[in-house]
C-alpha cells in the first residue's frame, strides 16, 4: 500500500468516526463541537470548498464516504432511506437499531406485520461470525437478510437459502439497494430466545396478553414462571405477540422521513424525537468559526 493510499484510508476512517452517537450526544447536552472542530481544522480538502455551517461539512464528508468508504453507517443509512422509507413505509413499521439476540446484535430490525432482521456485511467486514449471528436471528425473526455490496453478491448467495440477500449498488447520482434473493419466512420462534431478547415489562406483557392475567410471582421466580408460560404459547400466537409488543416501544421511526437524509441513522440510533432533532439541527446549522 502506498503512502497516498494509506493517507486516503486514514482520512476516510476519520470521516467515519464523525458519525458517532456519543459525539452528537455531547453536542446536544454540552454544546461540545470539539469533535467537529478538530477535524475541520485539519481537513484542507473539504474546507477548501468553504462549508459555511457544520451541517454543510457533515454533508460533504457523508458524500465522500458514500463514494470511497462505504462503512456500516452508510449501509444503515441507505437501508433506512431505500428499504424502510421507500419500500416498507413508516406508518405501520418501527425500526430498532442494534437489537440483541442471544450472543449476537442485529444491525437493524423492523417490525410491521412481520419481523425482519438485517445483518450488514460491508466490504470492510469479516463474515467470520455470520453463521452464528444468523442462527440467533432465525430463532425469533420471521425473515432474516444479509445486506452487502454488489461486489459480494455471489459470495453471500452461498449461505443458507432461507436468508435473503440485499445489495448496495451505485448509480450515477446516489446509492441504492435492491433485493437479490427474498428471505424465506420462518414459522418457528424460540420462547427462551424471545424472553432473553426483550425487556422485563415486555415479556410480562406477552404473558398477560395471552393468558389474560399474570400469575402470582415475585422478583426471584418471575423469569422462570414467564418462560414456562411462554413455551406453552403456540408458535403463531407467540410470533404475533412478540411483534405486537415490540411495536409498542417508544420509537421515532415515523419521524425519520422529516429528518435530513444523511442523519437518519444517527437519529434512529439516538432515538431522537422531533424536539431533540430540531435542537441538534439548529446546533449543526451554526456557522463554522475558521
Amino acid at each position: 500500500m502506498t503512502d497516498t493510499q494509506l493517507y486516503d484510508i486514514n482520512k476516510m476512517r476519520t470521516y467515519s468516526a464523525v458519525f458517532s452517537s456519543t459525539h452528537f450526544t455531547n453536542l446536544l447536552r454540552k454544546n461540545d463541537y470539539s469533535f467537529l472542530d478538530s477535524r475541520i481544522n485539519s481537513d484542507e480538502e473539504i474546507t477548501k470548498n468553504n462549508p459555511s455551517t457544520y451541517l454543510e461539512y457533515i454533508k460533504s464528508i457523508y458524500a465522500n464516504l458514500q463514494k470511497d468508504y462505504r462503512n456500516e453507517y452508510i449501509y444503515k443509512n441507505t437501508l433506512i432511506n431505500e428499504i424502510l422509507i421507500k419500500t416498507y413505509g413508516l406508518k405501520y413499521t418501527i425500526a430498532i437499531n442494534e437489537f440483541r439476540v442471544g450472543n449476537s446484535i442485529a444491525d437493524i430490525v423492523l417490525f410491521n406485520g412481520t419481523s425482519k432482521a438485517f445483518e450488514i456485511k460491508t466490504e470492510l467486514d469479516s463474515e467470520k461470525r455470520l453463521d452464528g449471528q444468523l442462527k440467533d436471528y432465525t430463532k425469533i425473526f420471521k425473515q432474516c437478510y444479509v445486506v452487502t455490496s454488489e461486489n459480494l453478491i455471489d459470495k453471500y448467495l452461498k449461505i443458507d437459502e432461507g436468508i435473503g440477500i440485499i445489495a448496495l449498488y451505485s448509480t450515477a447520482r446516489s446509492l441504492k439497494m435492491k433485493e437479490i434473493r427474498p428471505a424465506i419466512t420462518n414459522e418457528n420462534i424460540d420462547a427462551e430466545t424471545v424472553i432473553k431478547s426483550v425487556r422485563t415489562s415486555e415479556y410480562k406483557s406477552i404473558v398477560k396478553d395471552f393468558y389474560g392475567k399474570l400469575p402470582e410471582m415475585n422478583d426471584f421466580n418471575m423469569f422462570d414462571i414467564c418462560l414456562d408460560l411462554m413455551k406453552a404459547i403456540p408458535n403463531e400466537e407467540l410470533n404475533s405477540l412478540f411483534i405486537k409488543t415490540l411495536k409498542q416501544r417508544k420509537n421515532n421511526t415515523d419521524k425519520l422521513r422529516t429528518y435530513s437524509k444523511e442523519l437518519r441513522q444517527l437519529a434512529l440510533a439516538m432515538n431522537l424525537n422531533s424536539e431533540k432533532y430540531h435542537q441538534l439541527f439548529e446546533k449543526l446549522n451554526q456557522p463554522i468559526q475558521y
